[in-house]
């Protein structure tokens, strides 16, 4: 188990920053499970996401379940790639969609909260190449940190 927080995703530079901190580990109710089934519940990663630019500031909770670290890692490997990335689209929650301008070596982040707040922010931020190395290794740090746990 880790002492403390751990940013998952941190894309910042410019002034601008998007961070998803991992906070800890919960129990909660999967979405569109039914009350009773065997299945109901499961454990999730507790965080939130944070947004500060100069003109605006703000931060959402989220849970994270195993197969979002599964899509992060698949879409950090897209990104990687050079493709714009769409990551917990359509689930209940945050939804984050960036999208690269590898000439500028900077990337537009949006982050799209649907369901509790109907608010939609992008930041612009530097993606510099050493950057992908720094997310693979805060991915990996969060597996470690908290595993899927035995149920």
């Amino acid at each position: 188990m880790a002492d403390g927080p751990i940013d998952l995703i941190r894309l910042e530079g410019a002034g601008n920053s998007v961070v998803l901190r991992i906070t800890g580990r919960v129990r909660e109710a999967r979405p569109g499970a039914e009350p009773g089934a065997g299945e109901a519940a499961s454990d999730v990663l507790a965080g939130e996401v944070l947004v500060d630019t100069p003109f605006v500031r703000g931060s959402i909770g989220i849970s994270v379940f195993p197969e979002d670290l599964q899509q992060w890692q698949e879409a950090l490997d897209a990104l990687d790639a050079g493709q714009d990335i769409a990551w917990r689209e359509g689930v209940r929650g945050p939804e984050m969609f960036i999208e690269r301008d590898v000439d500028e070596e900077r990337a537009h982040v949006t982050i799209k909260d649907s369901s509790m707040s109907l608010t939609t922010v992008t930041v612009t931020v530097p993606l510099l190449d050493t950057w992908f190395d720094d997310a693979y290794q805060r991915l990996d740090l969060t597996w470690e940190a908290w595993p899927p746990a035995e149920d």
